[in-house]
């Protein structure tokens, strides 16, 4: 598969033009990567306008992707999430509906921000079983009933799969479900991006959502901030006429070729050979964590390269092995009390598996842990995200927050998903997985400054 934006800032490199534009580096060394710095020059393409060489690359991708249109990110899903919503909010209104989206709990922040720039409601689909405030594991009934019981049909639908800790949602069905009702899925597909090549197909647009994002850079080859846009073949034209105009409202207008050059070269990764590569990875996974399940931990997740441990049920919470693994030189994707995480690619090599397991089978194995997390909060919503947001607020300390109005909170990345939604009153329950999860201060709104407050 050919390379366009490569190939220019390769042809662009053996010039030797001199550089009259940004960056200010000149396309010399400084880190040693200047060369292949650009901006938008003659002949570069314009993203979020793209009719060159970035256009050609976006129907690479989403011809690998099986998309109807991709369209390339430099910063993130994140961007990609707010062009999501701003999507469903022209589709809806195109439809006489509200700004109204049906969302599973587990959001990551980006949808709340947002939200809360889009002046969005959000009804909260809650897990049946679990307690992390990680997952959130809808089925196709727990969807129709929520669809049913409101007033008015959503603009949307928005999960999330997989989940940090490697959980899939079967999108397949609540996909049906939405469809039934004529609302579109809306997904966050951040981590499986290489869904799309395992043996069995399980990428979301594969199985029927209408939009979709990647964050390509946590899963493939690419550098950090690389993601995409994914639209269905069958979602309304809407999605696909107005996908740049909304990239672009959020974006910066200086993309990062550097980024960009990763996602172009991507794709010829993507189409020679990886689905070979990715097979064996997924099967050399699958026997490891066998031996490790025989050894004693415990796991959880769906996920065929990700490894999501359960270590309270061989003595350790997931932050204290992850501080026991660390001394070995050992950096995992994430934990908290509950998990530890590492997410595996092709790039992971016989040698680090065999040194991963090594360690894992060296713990010592103590007492089981059996402290588990506290419920998850339903609170009472009070203000809109949007109301919350641009209130007066001031930040203190969460044990002084009941009663109060949350304006924000200080949610960590990873996993960045907030125990309660902005504009929600803090409850016992809401503390309680505050402290649980070592949350010390939060913003709250001014109580002055806002109605319904205690």
């Amino acid at each position: 598969m050919n390379t366009p934006i490569c190939d220019f800032v390769k042809r662009y490199q053996e010039r030797d033009t001199l550089r009259l534009h940004m960056p200010g580096h000149k396309g010399r060394p400084f880190l040693g990567i200047e060369q292949m710095d650009l901006t938008e020059i003659a002949g570069a393409d314009e993203l979020y306008h793209p009719n060159g060489i970035i256009r050609e690359s976006e129907e690479n991708a989403a011809a690998l992707f099986g998309a109807g249109r991709t369209v390339y990110s430099t910063e993130g899903s994140s961007l990609c999430i707010r062009a999501m919503v701003y999507l469903a909010l022209l589709n809806g209104r195109s439809r006489g509906r509200k700004a109204l989206i049906l969302a599973g709990r587990n959001a990551h922040k980006a949808f709340l921000s947002a939200a809360a720039l889009l002046d969005t409601q959000v009804e909260w689909l809650y897990p049946q079983k679990e307690n992390s405030l990680i997952s959130c594991n809808i089925d196709e009934q727990t969807l129709e009933h929520a669809l049913d019981a409101l007033p008015d049909l959503p603009a949307a639908v928005y999960i999330t799969t997989p989940d940090y800790l490697g959980n899939l949602v079967d999108v397949r069905l609540l996909a049906a479900v939405c469809h039934r009702h004529g609302v579109p899925l809306l997904v966050d597909n951040a981590h499986g991006s290489y869904l799309r090549f395992l043996s069995k197909d399980r990428h979301p647009i594969t199985l029927g959502a209408d939009l979709c994002c990647d964050s390509a850079h946590k899963t493939l080859p690419v550098l950090t901030g690389g993601a995409y846009l994914h639209i269905s073949k069958n979602a309304p034209d809407i999605f696909r006429s107005q996908a740049d105009r909304a990239m672009a409202l959020f974006a910066s207008t200086s993309p990062s070729y550097l980024i960009m050059q990763s996602l172009d070269a991507c794709n010829a990764y993507l189409a020679d050979g990886y689905r070979e590569k990715l097979a064996v990875l997924a099967e050399r996974t699958a026997e490891m964590k066998g031996r490790l399940q025989k050894h004693g931990y415990a796991m959880v997740g769906d996920e065929p390269i990700k490894l999501t441990l359960m270590p309270k049920t061989f003595g350790y919470t997931g932050d204290e092995l992850h501080r026991l693994l660390r001394m070995q030189n050992m950096e995992w994707e994430f934990s908290d009390p509950d998990f530890l995480t590492a997410m595996l690619t092709p790039s992971f090599t016989v040698e680090d598996m065999n040194r991963l397991e090594t360690a894992l089978l060296g713990v010592s194995r103590k007492k089981a842990i059996a402290a588990q997390p506290p419920a998850l909060p339903h609170p009472q919503r009070v203000l809109s995200m949007r109301e919350a947001a641009m209130a007066s607020s001031r930040e203190m300390p969460v044990d002084d927050a009941l009663g109060r109005i949350l304006a924000d909170a200080h949610v960590g990345c990873p996993p960045c998903i907030p125990i309660i939604a902005w504009g929600e009153r803090i409850d016992e329950d809401a503390l309680r997985c505050f402290r649980y999860y070592g949350i010390d201060t939060c913003w709250v709104a001014e109580q002055n400054r806002c109605n319904n407050t205690t």
